[in-house]
């Protein structure tokens, strides 16, 4: 079977069945990269083991990271899956509409699932650029961790068997849709980059008095809804940087009153 290049990522996941559930899932619909972030469970246990039935080889090749960063590394394209209506300023998204944005060649890319008894909040929420909400009734409409990754594994396979089908690439209307309009997919900036450069804007904004210390997490919240929408290259991302390093030589030496010092940056 031909395995689909996408990273199934979970959040602190707490139920050793449902690591064991979403393993199994995962072979069944060519996907083999689980990265799991702080999980509060045994994943290579008997009960994990019970419910992998033969994916378990997907358990014991699973990575286990500290944080969700780690987890995205070198990725480009990254979506979360989420019920929170009320917190993002972006629209959620179905999964049939969303993922094949996952699948395109030269893409590293991963998909994001919350722990089982809060999904993600909103600090983990802001390392994706795109949402998804499984659509489901409104008498009921919590869905099982396994059961979430179940319904959007079976999509992305759903998109792969279209891709080639199609003669490898996935269908007009689906490219047009969820395809970058920026670049070619290769030079699209990896998460981590990103990650740098939200570090660094959010250190040059403190400096000049844009952000306070007791709303800069709010505020940097949007500017990475924004930018992760936009999914910049990586000398678009260099060049963002490159006016905050500016910045920065402008704040240390040149001086608010008196002559200019001429001098020239250094450049890096």
């Amino acid at each position: 079977m031909e395995f689909v290049r996408v990273r199934i990522v979970l959040v602190e996941p707490a139920g050793p069945l449902n690591v064991g559930a979403v393993a199994r899932v995962m072979k069944n619909m060519g996907l083999n990269q689980l990265v799991l972030v702080n999980p509060q469970c045994d994943p290579l246990g008997d009960q994990a083991r019970q419910m992998a039935v033969h994916g378990a080889d997907i358990l014991d090749a699973a990575q286990q990271v500290a944080t969700l960063p780690e987890a995205l590394a070198k990725c480009q394209r990254a979506i979360a899956t989420t019920a929170r209506t009320r917190t993002l300023s972006t629209p959620l998204e179905s999964p049939r509409a969303a993922l094949p944005w996952l699948l395109e060649d030269g893409v590293t890319s991963a998909l994001i699932f919350g722990p089982e008894d809060r999904g993600l909040s909103n600090d983990e929420l802001i390392h994706a650029q795109r949402f998804v909400c499984i659509p489901s009734s409104s008498e009921y409409p919590s869905l099982n961790l396994a059961q979430a990754v179940a319904v959007c594994c079976y999509e992305l396979y759903q998109s792969t068997q279209q891709k080639s089908s199609s003669g490898g690439t996935l269908p007009t209307q689906v490219e047009s849709q969820n395809s970058s309009p920026t670049s070619q997919s290769s030079e699209t900036a990896s998460l981590d980059m990103l990650e740098g450069y939200y570090q660094h804007l959010e250190a040059v904004l403190l400096k000049i008095g844009y952000l306070y210390p007791h709303t800069a997490q709010s505020r940097m919240e949007k500017f990475r809804y924004l930018l992760n929408r936009a999914t910049p290259t990586q000398e678009e991302v260099a060049m963002l940087r490159g006016i905050l390093r500016q910045m920065e030589w402008a704040l240390q030496y040149q001086p608010k009153t008196g002559n200019v010092d001429s001098s020239e940056p250094k450049q890096s």
